[in-house]
């Protein structure tokens, strides 16, 4: 059992399995902070590709490190992702960024990065983070562990529509390469591979509403809340 005195939430899982959607509902119906770890790498990458840096760069990489700054910002509709003080939330959305963020985030250098910086946000807060090695690497000791997935054809039909109600000029088909890509990098690189832990609870939401999902996980969480009382 952890002997921090504030909870952590780890969700981990596919790339659009909808873990983002459900981590935002669940931190606003327990009153937690949520931090969107996959937002970070992808406002990494909007700092490469806006720097030119190359990925073979270690030494540009190294210093472009040192000079972003993310910061997760409240206000009353939703979240804000600011890097280097600039809104990027929904510029990290768009497609030319899905499409190299996996690359990115392989690069070890980067990820001891964002992993120290996800693990300074949860040092002292309640939290709810979601990403691809939240419960294996970022934190391990997590109280309560999400592993999502769902079938890739559901998958790629939610992603399509999440970007032609923004406008984006996108096939279905580019979708899903795109997502069978994304699978095949981070299920393979070798820096914090994407990978269920042993001790998470898997949720296949592919059939399942968005109600249902979250009604799921906060009965774990009141689960583990109550065996701590009764401790």
């Amino acid at each position: 059992m952890s002997t921090r005195h504030n909870f952590i939430i780890a969700i981990d899982g596919f790339s659009s399995c909808g873990k983002s959607t459900l981590a935002k509902a669940l931190a606003k119906k327990l009153k937690f902070a949520f931090i969107d770890s996959g937002a970070m790498y992808r406002a990494v990458t909007l700092y490469f590709i806006r720097h030119h840096i190359a990925l073979d760069d270690q030494q540009a990489i190294d210093n472009a490190l040192n000079d972003i700054h993310i910061d997760f910002i409240p206000n009353a509709l939703k979240t804000e992702i600011h890097l280097n003080d600039e809104d990027i939330s929904e510029e990290i959305r768009q497609m030319y960024i899905s499409d190299k963020v996996s690359e990115v985030s392989a690069i070890k250098a980067v990820r001891t990065a964002m992993v120290a910086q996800q693990q300074k946000l949860g040092s002292r807060r309640n939290i709810i983070m979601d990403g691809r090695d939240i419960g294996t690497t970022v934190f391990p000791d997590a109280d309560l562990k999400i592993f999502m997935t769902a079938d890739p054809k559901v998958r790629a039909a939610r992603r399509y529509l999440e970007l032609t109600e923004k406008g984006e000029d996108v096939t279905l088909e580019e979708v899903v390469e795109n997502l069978a890509n994304r699978d095949r990098i981070d299920s393979t690189r070798a820096e914090s591979p994407l990978r269920q832990a042993e001790d998470a609870i898997v949720l296949d939401n592919s059939n399942l509403t968005p109600e249902q999902q979250l009604n799921f996980v906060e009965e774990e969480y009141l689960k583990i809340k109550a065996a701590r009382i009764q401790a």
